[in-house]
């Protein structure tokens, strides 16, 4: 390793401790900090972000990345240096343009932010909340301003989570799937609806959280390089190459809700476990193609978890961990956990009204970023167009524009990556028929892991080298499209609501 690339190596290492501490004080806010502590914790995650961003926008570091970045030495660096190089000279370029004391500013706001969303959220009081909302998003937009003077700024934090892929892609994806699942959001409404009274009643908590580890060790999750926590939004993070963490949120009333919480968060986790470490201290391990995470989350949850045979062969040690499902037919349950019925809930909708849930969050981003929609005008908003796209209207602010933790945090730009996450994942479906075969009769015989085998080799391994774009185009060969997500749709819910 040359010189330069060492000292490129050592800063990499030095944004990873960083990176560590932070994550750290994230999760400890998250899921164990006493209340009258979080402002200390606040403090600290700006404090420790704003010595990154000082090391990250040193007059030596943009020196170093400049010269890595000169055609004959940059040339020379392997895939993984060369897209460490790119990334990081574009980072740099855009935060040396943001004030120093604004970023620390707007880090602690991010946390307070957080921490006032979850009160709100608690007493449906979004009065409490909005101020720091209205501030967020004012100081959102001059972020941005920032770092991309000249470009559309919602353009660059679309591109911020899954880049590449600008908002006509989005408008096109997102138009096709309207138009394909209204006519079966309405066929679907129209059948016959299951009985599911059967699964009513009270479940231990601290059973649930057996069955989350059930189902973490069975879909390949790895308790040796992880672990779990509880928070008031199921959340992954990673605390360093081989420590990442899951949350999970119990209810005594709705066991379903917490297994496809582990299923789900299992499946961001898995991905990060198994980056190939060759990738360490380089870009790479970062994965910052969010549509892309979240595909392997949502495959896990729903092309796999959702299907009746991931649960023939673990059913029975379901039942001997919370009794009740003894008494309950599968059938019963897989009608369950594909019950479809708009809800107000976005983290508890099922797969095919999940997909209208994001629609309205993109929408709703648009008229934030592009139409100047003020605040106060947020919530009745967010009704209307969950009467247009769902039929259903919130009755109060908790169940509606409450309910999402994201904004809160800055994450804007970050709620069209589900959706494309899923389309993805009809892509990958298909695919992966092809190469392994009946994935229905993989999972029957308890062969699991060998479809976690698949997604390790063919996705995983490369962390953030490929954009999403490039991964579906060496692994599909075709370009993005949401056809073979519709065509999912429509074959596997006309045979459950005999359609």
């Amino acid at each position: 390793m040359n010189e330069k690339l060492q000292k490129l190596t050592d800063y990499m290492k030095k944004f990873q401790q960083f990176n560590t501490i932070n994550a750290l004080l994230y999760w400890d806010l998250s899921t164990a900090t006493p209340e009258k502590s979080t402002e200390s914790k606040m403090d600290a995650i700006g404090y420790f972000s704003t010595e990154a961003f000082r090391l990250s926008t040193s007059e030596e570091y943009g020196a170093l990345l400049k010269e890595l970045s000169e055609p004959e030495t940059f040339d020379a660096l392997d895939d993984a240096w060369k897209v460490t190089v790119r990334r990081e000279l574009r980072d740099y370029e855009r935060f040396l343009r943001v004030p120093e004391d604004f970023f620390t500013e707007y880090v602690t706001l991010k946390a307070r932010s957080q921490n006032a969303w979850k009160s709100a959220k608690k007493t449906n009081d979004y009065a409490l909340y909005a101020p720091y909302l209205d501030q967020l998003i004012s100081m959102t937009k001059q972020y941005v301003h920032y770092m991309e003077p000249d470009k559309d700024p919602y353009e660059v934090l679309l591109d911020q989570y899954e880049e590449g892929i600008d908002s006509q892609t989005i408008d096109r994806i997102f138009d096709e799937l309207k138009e394909g699942l209204r006519p079966l959001l309405e066929n679907i409404q129209t059948a016959k609806q299951p009985d599911l009274s059967a699964l009513k009643g009270t479940y231990d908590i601290s059973a649930q959280k057996k069955v989350q580890d059930l189902l973490l060790t069975y879909i390949g999750f790895d308790f040796s390089h992880g672990t779990t926590g509880e928070s008031e939004h199921p959340f992954t993070t990673e605390i360093g190459c081989d420590d990442v963490r899951v949350t999970n949120h119990f209810k005594e009333d709705d066991p379903i809700s917490a297994m496809f919480s582990a299923i789900h968060e299992g499946g961001h986790a898995i991905f990060g476990q198994n980056i190939d470490r060759a990738y360490e201290n380089t870009a790479v391990m970062q994965v910052n193609m969010m549509g892309l995470h979240e595909s392997q989350s949502r495959f896990f949850e729903n092309i796999l978890g959702r299907n009746i045979n991931f649960w023939r062969p673990i059913y029975d040690r379901l039942g001997e961990l919370l009794p009740q499902f003894k008494e309950i037919p599968l059938d019963t349950f897989y009608r369950a956990i594909n019950y479809v019925q708009p809800s107000m809930i976005r983290t508890e909708a099922d797969e095919v009204t999940y997909c209208l849930h994001i629609i309205l969050r993109y929408e709703m981003e648009r008229a934030i970023f592009r139409d100047e929609v003020t605040t106060d005008e947020l919530p009745a908003l967010w009704n209307d167009k969950m009467e247009d796209l769902l039929g259903i209207r919130p009755e109060t602010d908790t169940e509606g524009i409450l309910q999402d933790m994201h904004w809160s945090d800055g994450s804007f730009g970050y709620f069209p990556s589900y959706l494309l996450g899923s389309v993805y994942d009809g892509m990958f479906r298909v695919q992966a028929e092809k190469e392994l075969g009946s994935l229905d009769t993989i999972l029957a015989e308890g062969r699991i892991l060998e479809i976690t085998k698949w997604l390790n080799e063919k996705i995983h391994r490369y962390g953030s080298l490929y954009t999403s774009r490039e991964v579906i185009e060496r692994l599909c060969g075709t370009e993005i499209s949401a056809k073979p997500l519709l065509d999912y749709f429509n074959e596997k819910y006309s045979k459950i609501y005999s359609l």
